[in-house]
């Protein structure tokens, strides 16, 4: 499994589907591959996308937008790959894997280059971390793609990807969140109060976004609830939130974990941004999404599926956010029926799908090679 750590959830999609071929005792590694390039463009790559999240969400926007233009621009962007990815290139040479799964576009570019060079003959899929496929995803020679959802596969197909190589499987999360748990039972586990309604905020793996925020407007719901919040590996978010006392709703605070299956087992509606990966958990932990001031580019189109099937509420004014999420939990035939749209989008077994079709078709490339 190939990632690059260009935002926490193309890491977690790699290493869900480690963990659905180690369940299956087939042999399966991650690699991160920004370790395997040069240090400048690894940090445009990585800490340039978190900076832009955190001080100009506007321009992660245009750029996205900018650059969502099918085909155009391959070839200046598979130059600049190869001329910075040499230890990634001489990594897959020595290396030589049966078969490689992508979950950035960047190491599949290069995987497909070293197969035309004939370098490497190995069938190389291709999962697309969100709701929408940007036209960085887009290769004609992918052997099979993970899309995640029927309009997407429409779109490919479109666009002259090959319908037969698209596969709507939903992204793929750890196999734990396709285990059920009680709600009440998993909230007393982690020392919550088994009764109560229970809001997570997340905010990613890299701990970005109005953390602080949405906790202050939180304590303002009318509703008796208690609140979780998860900073992943930002420790200095979390010893921020920690010092805060006088709450009006529990609060507790979790730093980096590998537990969030439980989290979200224990939860009844997520609060933060509608990252690809974040979102896929959610809906496969069957929670409604309150969707807070979504990032421009693939965080509003991720928005905009999950508000048209159903499965989520957005604010875009923080200041009332508090006031509508006591006016959904008031409402509790709405509430039913984002419950059950949430459960028609889900697909908690989405690695192990992945892991199925892949095992399949290999055999059917090897004939054919």
């Amino acid at each position: 499994m190939l990632s690059a750590a260009a935002g926490a959830g193309h890491l977690r999609a790699a290493d869900a589907l480690v963990t659905a071929f180690e369940n299956r005792d087939i042999s399966a590694r991650h690699v991160e591959v920004l370790q395997y390039t040069n240090s400048v463009f690894r940090k445009a790559y990585s800490d340039l996308y978190i900076d832009l999240i955190n001080r100009q969400p506007e321009l992660l926007g245009w750029v996205y937008n900018a650059l969502d233009r099918p085909w155009r621009y391959q070839k200046r962007r598979m130059a600049l790959n190869r001329l910075n990815t040499s230890p990634l290139i001489k990594l897959l040479k020595k290396e030589k894997p049966g078969l490689a799964i992508c979950t950035h576009f960047l190491p599949a570019e290069i995987l497909l280059y070293l197969r035309r060079k004939t370098y490497l003959d190995i069938p190389v899929g291709v999962v697309v971390t969100d709701f929408d496929a940007h036209a960085m995803w887009l290769f004609r020679d992918v052997d099979w793609y993970f899309v995640a959802c029927e309009e997407t596969k429409v779109y490919l197909t479109e666009i002259g990807i090959p319908s037969e190589s698209i596969f709507v499987t939903g992204i793929p999360v750890d196999p734990a969140f396709a285990v059920k748990k009680s709600g009440q039972e998993t909230r007393q586990h982690l020392g919550l109060d088994p009764d109560k309604t229970t809001i997570l905020i997340s905010i990613g793996g890299f701990g970005v976004g109005p953390v602080e925020s949405i906790v202050q407007v939180i304590q303002k719901v009318q509703h008796p609830v208690q609140v979780i919040v998860i900073c992943g590996r930002n420790e200095e978010l979390k010893h921020r939130l920690m010092g805060i006392s006088d709450t009006r709703h529990p609060l507790k605070v979790v730093g980096f974990t590998s537990e969030m299956d439980k989290w979200m087992a224990a939860s009844d509606m997520l609060v933060g941004k509608p990252g690809g990966l974040t979102s896929s958990e959610a809906l496969a932990s069957g929670l409604i999404m309150v969707i807070v001031n979504p990032v421009p580019g693939q965080e509003e189109r991720n928005s905009d599926h999950f508000l048209e099937e159903g499965a989520a509420i957005r604010c875009n004014n923080l200041p009332a956010l508090a006031y509508k999420i006591d006016t959904l939990l008031s409402d509790r035939a709405r509430l039913s029926r984002m419950k059950r749209a949430v459960k028609k989008l889900a697909h908690p077994n989405a690695a192990s799908e992945i892991v199925s079709i892949v095992m399949d078709k290999k055999a059917s490339y090897i004939r054919a090679s």
